[in-house]
C-alpha cells in the first residue's frame, strides 16, 4: 500500500473514530509514523501524547474521559468526573478523577490532569459500566457505585458533595436503594450512609 493510500485511510479512520492512536493504526497494518507525518502536514492535530484528531473535529462533551480511558487501560472514571458524566449534582471538576487498582503505577499522562484514586478488590472491580464516546469505550462507575464512593471519600471531596449526589440522583429517579446498599457494603460505609438515605426516602 502506498503512503498516500495509507494517509487517506488513516484520515478516514480519524473521521470515523474522532481519536486515533498509534495502536489503532498498527492494528490496521499501517505505519504509525504516518501519524507523525500527517501531524507535520497539518492534516491531524495532536490532542495529547499518542492521540490524534482531525483539526476541525468537534470535541464532544466527554473527550477528556475518552482520552484518559484510552491511555490508562485499567482506569475507571469515578467520583466527581463520574457525577458529571451521569449529570448528577453541580460539580464541574477541573481534573479527571480516575480509579485504578491498588498497587498500580501512577499513569504517565500529561494532559488532561488526573486525580488518582486507588481501590482494592470489589471496590475497584464492581460497578463498572461502559459507554462509547469518540470511538472509544469509556469505563465509568455506575450511579449507585459513584454515590457510595462519594461517601467513602467524603473527607476527600466533602460531605456536602456526597449529600448533593445522593439527593439529586434520587430526585432524578436514577438511584436504586438496593443497589446503593450493595455498594455501601462493599465500601464499608453502610452506617455512615444509612441515616442520609433514610432522610431522602422519607
Amino acid at each position: 500500500m502506498t503512503p498516500a493510500t495509507q494517509s487517506e485511510r488513516i484520515l478516514a479512520l480519524a473521521r470515523k473514530k474522532t481519536l486515533v492512536s498509534a495502536a489503532d493504526v498498527r492494528e490496521q497494518g499501517w505505519s504509525s509514523q504516518m501519524l507523525i507525518k500527517l501531524h507535520k502536514d497539518g492534516k491531524l492535530e495532536r490532542v495529547t501524547r499518542g492521540l490524534y484528531a482531525l483539526p476541525d473535529a468537534e470535541p464532544t462533551t466527554h473527550r477528556s474521559l475518552a482520552e484518559v480511558c484510552r491511555r490508562v487501560p485499567k482506569g475507571v472514571v469515578c467520583l466527581l468526573s463520574a457525577l458529571q458524566f451521569h449529570e448528577i449534582g453541580t460539580q464541574v471538576p477541573h481534573e479527571v478523577w480516575i480509579g485504578v487498582p491498588e498497587g498500580t503505577q501512577t499513569p504517565a499522562v500529561d494532559y488532561p490532569p488526573l486525580r488518582i484514586v486507588r481501590l482494592r478488590g470489589a471496590a475497584y472491580a464492581d460497578g463498572i459500566e461502559f459507554a462509547m464516546e469518540e470511538g472509544s469505550a469509556i469505563r465509568v462507575y455506575g450511579i449507585e457505585k459513584t454515590v457510595a464512593d462519594c461517601f467513602k471519600f467524603r473527607h476527600k471531596i466533602g460531605l456536602d458533595v456526597a449529600l448533593e449526589a445522593l439527593k439529586d440522583a434520587w430526585a432524578q429517579r436514577k438511584l436504586s436503594a438496593d443497589r446503593l446498599g450493595h455498594f455501601a457494603r462493599i465500601n464499608r460505609v453502610e452506617k455512615v450512609l444509612q441515616p442520609y438515605l433514610e432522610a431522602v426516602l422519607a
